[in-house]
């Protein structure tokens, strides 16, 4: 009776999760707006109950406090990352022409014309692929993480007004994903803030343009398990090859110094910091980050570790379902 009622279990969470897969995807224009809320609240609300409780703020002022610095920094990230878009737009001439002496150089280097393709044929062939779509989709993408700010500022006013903290006795399952995703999400602001002003250092230092931009991408895509840290890398290489200044060593230099940053935060700081609070495979991350990229796309993926999270945290309610939230865990065995 217990196997069949296991094996019952698992066909409804396959038909359940099929099932939410198509309501979340229908219903992605709404939900996205709201989940971002959700996370962003995790990550504004301890600064909130500070002000309440230490500085005995009232808490509708505290909340008033936080939204003000978050509109002034708004305005100067964005400084910073128009005249580096600005910078792009004048020096495009000056990549063209260092384009045209690459794919020379690299004829000659081939013997490309034994095969009947010329310096002018491979231009021609290169001019062809769709690189500034293709970044000019990147870049839609990321922006679309803040195209719906209206709706996600109305649901982040909300939760943060009626987000008084419970106690372990009131929800105790609540109060479990709270502490986990609030501790998850605050350490990895930080850590992201940090990576993403370190690349945009080095990258400034060594003269790279967009180096701003590279740093806030790095901030970004840090969110990203693994995958994220590895893009951050080798996002600046096309503007190293195809700026004139860039010598070898800058070259090095640009992807070496990131690079370490990103792989010293990524396994040192970042598991001494945060731990195990998760508690969840790298597998299953690998996992959810795919399947939460098909529904949701970036936005998607910069959730999917958070959003799992929650899923365990609720299956470990159940005794039924307490085996899949172990085998999410890495735990095979019922011990």
């Amino acid at each position: 009776m217990d196997r069949e009622q296991r094996l019952q279990t698992i066909c409804l969470l396959m038909l359940t999760t099929f099932a939410g897969a198509v309501a979340l995807y229908w219903l992605r224009t709404v939900m996205i707006p709201f989940v971002l809320a959700v996370f962003l609240t995790f990550a504004i609300n301890p600064v909130v109950e500070l002000l309440t409780r230490r500085a005995r703020v009232p808490r509708p002022l505290a909340i008033g406090a936080v939204f003000l610095v978050g509109f002034l920094l708004v305005p100067v990230i964005g400084t910073f990352l128009s005249s580096s878009l600005g910078q792009l737009a004048e020096n495009a001439p000056v990549y063209q022409e260092q384009i045209a002496r690459l794919v020379r150089q690299g004829a000659e280097f081939a013997g490309a014309e034994r095969f009947g393709l010329g310096a002018e044929e491979l231009r021609e062939q290169l001019s062809a692929i769709p690189i500034g779509s293709t970044l000019m989709r990147l870049t839609n993408a990321i922006l679309g993480i803040f195209s719906n700010a209206v709706l996600v500022l109305i649901f982040l006013v909300f939760l943060l007004l009626g987000g008084q903290r419970t106690s372990r006795s009131e929800n105790a399952v609540w109060e479990k994903i709270e502490s986990r995703i609030e501790r998850y999400i605050v350490a990895k602001i930080a850590l992201s803030a940090v990576t993403g002003l370190l690349v945009g250092l080095i990258l400034y230092a060594l003269g790279v343009d967009l180096a701003p931009v590279f740093g806030f991408l790095a901030f970004l895509l840090n969110f990203i398990p693994s995958i994220g840290s590895i893009i951050a890398t080798l996002l600046p290489l096309p503007i190293l090859l195809v700026s004139p200044e860039t010598s070898w060593v800058t070259l090095v230099l640009a992807l070496a110094l990131p690079g370490s940053v990103q792989l010293f935060i990524g396994n040192f700081v970042e598991p001494k910091t945060m731990g195990e609070s998760l508690d969840l495979h790298p597998v299953v991350i690998l996992i959810a980050l795919i399947f939460w990229g098909v529904l949701w796309g970036i936005v998607g993926m910069l959730l999917a570790t958070p959003i799992t999270a929650v899923l365990k945290i609720l299956l470990e309610q159940s005794e039924l379902t307490r085996p899949v939230a172990r085998i999410m865990a890495g735990r095979l065995s019922k011990g």
